[in-house]
């Protein structure tokens, strides 16, 4: 099963579109590498002129216009989505890119085509958030939960696995549905997206850490309420729901030095052509082109050099 990824490199002449059937798993930790080396490791994958990848199957991507200084990003998974490191990646993303403006774009590759002034492409009628969990569910005890919480009101907590859709693109029908699921006092853990309901008021706040397809249209799946979304800012939440949401504080220290190692390991050295590599050890064998380009050492070298110099600037040395 792959893991897609997209790149877009614009320009004023236009875009073009490059892809990957594995390349969104470190993804996040490739960018900490900054231009230098990742434009031409972009420039490196497939070249796309067929449609786009389905967006709820497109797991990461980036649009890079150099001319612009702009870089567009999201992703499904790693440090920039995980809560106990997502502040300490952004706060290295920046200084990686010198000169830039950086966006992670909350509704994924939708977010590209509309930047593009593209087609927003197919918006799904119905949602499938994942299944709410009991207390004592094992995925709960992660360091990096895959984990959606939702509140309503001012007494209910549940807590779902954030597998599928977001819960706030079920609508109202969530909180009926929720209404005879597993229930928690409260939840002091993290997670990578979060509801809050006032159905007193019909008033919805939401957030996550990741991206949701087609964000900017999640205010009409809830007709008649006021619906707000909070970004990243899982904060709001807090507040919202008195107290039944509140997650642990990020350690300051520990957090950008686990995202500089794990960029720093992405980056040790050069590495082959996957596919080439593929090809030579099964001649037979019919090899799709969806792999990543080889990196030369001295691509290597000049994103450990980004990343050592982001790591200085986020933490101030």
């Amino acid at each position: 099963m792959g893991n897609r990824a997209t790149f877009v490199i614009a320009g004023p002449e236009g875009h073009e579109r490059r892809s990957s059937s594995f390349g969104a798993v470190g993804l996040d930790l490739d960018l900490l590498g900054g231009p230098e080396a990742v434009l031409p490791f972009a420039l490196g994958h497939r070249l796309e002129e067929g449609p786009w990848y389905d967006d709820d199957m497109c797991e990461a991507g980036a649009l890079i216009d150099p001319a612009r200084k702009l870089l567009l990003v999201f992703a499904q998974e790693g440090p920039s989505v995980a809560m106990r490191t997502r502040a300490a990646w952004l706060g290295m993303l920046g200084p990686a890119w010198p000169g830039w403006d950086v966006r992670w774009t909350y509704d994924g590759q939708s977010g590209l085509r509309a930047h593009l002034g593209l087609e927003p492409g197919h918006v799904p009628d119905t949602a499938h958030p994942g299944p709410a969990l009991e207390a004592d569910e094992e995925e709960l005890a992660d360091p990096d939960p895959m984990a959606a919480v939702v509140t309503v009101g001012s007494g209910r907590c549940h807590v779902l696995a954030h597998i599928a859709d977001h819960p706030v693109a079920e609508g109202p029908a969530l909180v009926d549905r929720l209404a005879d699921a597993p229930a928690h006092t409260g939840y002091s853990r993290r997670a990578e997206a979060g509801v809050h309901v006032d159905p007193a008021a019909r008033r919805v706040g939401w957030w996550l850490t990741g991206i949701a397809p087609h964000a900017g249209r999640m205010a009409a799946r809830w007709p008649g309420w006021t619906v707000e979304f909070w970004a990243d800012r899982w904060d709001e939440h807090e507040r919202a729901s008195g107290g039944r949401f509140a997650p642990p504080a990020q350690d300051r220290a520990a957090a950008p030095a686990d995202v500089r190692a794990q960029a720093l390991q992405r980056w040790a050295g050069p590495r082959g052509d996957v596919r080439e590599r593929l090809v030579a050890a099964l001649p037979h064998a019919t090899v799709g082109r969806g792999f990543a380009p080889a990196v030369t050492a001295e691509q290597a070298a000049a994103a450990r050099a980004a990343v050592e110099r982001a790591y200085a600037a986020a933490v101030g040395t």
